[in-house]
């Protein structure tokens, strides 16, 4: 489901295999879902060979003479150049294999080099010529290699595959150079041109789902070339972040976050004592000291806020931090100077400023050192900034001050889960909703993880008791569908995620999830699923909310693996960046930087290889 990243994965391949596409990412998805024993039976182990080259670098033989083409010149003339050629090609690809295997690399080179400069000086060549031409090169490549002299091996398979595009052995050398010259980024290239050479000669087995055989190169070897390609591009995109204003979470996002907090109720109902924006704003003008001033302006960014116009209380709450935190009596003489530090650092954490965030956070803290609430929302920032030890500390430090503290049990909670501990998770969202019985939010948490424990009956029950406190929720007919997913009832999963997006069109999630039940309902014989309508759900998702990274991902792959021509497929690369400027969160740009780098990589293999479409069919 779109709350969980792996799962996301699996569906889409699934769906995308009964469409029979030709994407890289569900091919190996489904290689690896196989039982070992229906893998193939060619070779148990990778086929990509360390830099210790044996026979099979070489080949055996130079294809012998053949009946030449006809030519100008008298046949019996022709005839005995031509055998009189092969004869001394073949002497010299002898000599050359001899001083292979007596390790002399460099002078089998220089042989297998006069052989083809023999074959050059033909001008116009014959099918045998051109058959001899690409194995004395691969020879020689071979021979280059294995003397340490990988650009000319590498010039070499460049120049074989020039003349034969599915050449195995030269595109597997070719692989194999690149990334011990650190080029990994050509080298996941050379890896889905020979990806996609395989699922075109294999297309008929893929179609028919039946068990295919060993691929090339083995899927490891993608995750093993992304994982030295996407640290760098995540710092990189990470630091262009730094410098930029990010635009805010949607709506949605930012409601969810606000009303994770027991004080949601209390300053909702404060500011709107508090006056109207239009009463404050004349006040403001009216203003001599700037402690009023200061106030004034907390108090209408709370109002602001309110009214759900985030980004204009965002801006109050900076103006009136600008100017009390030039001056000490400013901060003494304000109605709450801890809670002006709570709000800017809170706005602050919306637009993933997450180290001014905690700056105002602690400051906060230093003033109200018993305000459990002020530790559990900076242990909040802790953890979008990859800080979990951090968090945790804070999160102790809370439930020692207030053992009965549910902001704190709620929030520790989704830390254990990206810990991975989910028994630990339990227990704090038990230990909150018998403090708090009637906490929705953390009913339906407790259902994801009792679902994580394959406890699918003590999950219905949570939401079930989540669904008669709040019977319109949106939440809870999203996870209600979820809970239908799970035990195989795609149809009524989907009915549960269209209510759940007639009851909030501004929540992502069930648009991503109704896409997973349709791509993963069967569709009738000969039939594929509904590509356009699930483009056009996660399409919905994604206008719903920009930055919601699991709608890109699963729309870039279903486009991707769809395209009708390469154009289209550029056009996932877009969608890509598109989401890269929008979404924040570093596992969300890890995925995003994956999925593009492999949506690249897979768009310059087709190109290489003069493909159209990745489309099988």
């Amino acid at each position: 489901m779109a709350r969980s990243q792996n799962h996301q994965n699996q569906f889409i391949a699934i769906g995308l295999a009964t469409a029979a596409v030709a994407s890289l990412a569900c091919y190996y998805y489904l290689y690896s879902q196989q039982p070992k024993e229906k893998q193939g039976t060619t070779k148990a182990e990778p086929t990509i060979k360390k830099l210790d080259i044996d026979d099979e670098d070489v080949e055996r033989k130079v294809t012998p003479a053949t009946t030449a083409e006809p030519t100008p010149q008298p046949k019996d003339t022709v005839d005995s150049d031509e055998k009189t050629l092969h004869a001394r090609i073949e002497d010299l690809d002898k000599q050359g294999k001899a001083l292979f295997k007596a390790k002399k690399y460099l002078e089998a080179a220089e042989i297998f080099t006069q052989a083809l400069e023999l074959i050059d000086g033909q001008g116009e060549r014959t099918s045998s010529l051109l058959r001899q031409n690409i194995t004395l090169l691969n020879n020689r490549s071979a021979m280059y290699e294995k003397g340490n002299l990988p650009e000319l091996s590498l010039q070499d398979c460049q120049a074989i595959l020039e003349l034969e595009l599915t050449h195995s052995k030269a595109r597997t050398r070719k692989l194999r150079i690149l990334e011990g010259m650190k080029d990994y980024h050509a080298a996941l290239v050379e890896v889905c041109a020979m990806q996609l050479i395989f699922m075109q000669q294999n297309r008929e087995i893929m179609r028919r789902g039946m068990p295919l055989p060993s691929p090339p190169v083995p899927p490891s070897k993608m995750e093993e070339l992304l994982g030295q390609i996407i640290p760098l591009q995540v710092a990189e995109y990470t630091k262009q972040g730094e410098g930029e204003e990010r635009p805010l979470p949607s709506a949605f996002t930012i409601l969810q976050l606000l009303k994770s907090f027991t004080d949601y109720n209390s300053w909702m109902s404060a500011a709107a004592q508090s006056g109207s924006v239009d009463s404050l704003t004349s006040q403001l003008s009216q203003t001599v000291s700037d402690t009023e001033k200061a106030d004034l302006l907390l108090n209408r960014g709370c109002r602001h806020m309110y009214h759900r116009n985030f980004a204009d209380a965002g801006k109050d709450f900076e103006a009136a931090y600008e100017i009390a935190s030039k001056s000490e009596i400013v901060q003494e003489e304000m109605s709450s100077y801890a809670k002006l530090l709570e709000w800017t650092g809170m706005t602050r954490h919306f637009r993933y400023k997450l180290d001014s965030a905690i700056s105002c956070y602690q400051k906060c803290a230093d003033l109200e050192p018993t305000n459990v609430l002020v530790l559990v929302k900076q242990a909040g920032v802790q953890m979008d900034a990859g800080r979990q030890e951090e968090a945790l500390k804070l999160f102790d430090t809370a439930l020692g001050l207030d053992p009965s503290a549910v902001d704190a049990l709620l929030h520790r909670s989704n830390l254990r889960m990206l810990q991975q501990n989910a028994a630990e998770a339990k227990k704090d969202l038990e230990a909150c909703l018998k403090l708090r019985p009637n906490y929705t939010t953390a009913r339906l948490r407790l259902a994801s993880v009792l679902l994580a424990l394959n406890d699918l009956d003590g999950a219905k029950q949570q939401v079930d008791l989540a669904q008669q406190a709040e019977p319109s929720s949106s939440e809870v007919a999203t996870y209600r569908g979820e809970l239908y997913f799970s035990s195989g009832d795609m149809a009524a999963a989907k009915e549960e995620f269209d209510k759940a997006c007639r009851l909030d069109p501004s929540n992502p999630t069930p648009y991503v999830n109704a896409a997973m039940a349709v791509l993963n309902t069967p569709p009738p014989p000969g039939q594929t699923p509904d590509a356009a309508l699930v483009m056009e759900l996660l399409e919905k998702a994604i206008s719903a909310d920009p930055q919601f990274a699991p709608a890109y991902i699963q729309l870039g792959q279903l486009k991707l693996g769809t395209a009708a021509n390469l154009d289209a497929a550029r056009k996932v690369i877009d969608l890509y960046d598109d989401a890269l400027k929008n979404c924040r969160a570093p596992e969300e740009i890890k995925e995003l930087c994956s999925m593009r780098t492999l949506a690249v990589a897979q768009v310059e293999a087709a190109e290489q290889l003069h493909m159209e479409t990745f489309n099988l069919q």
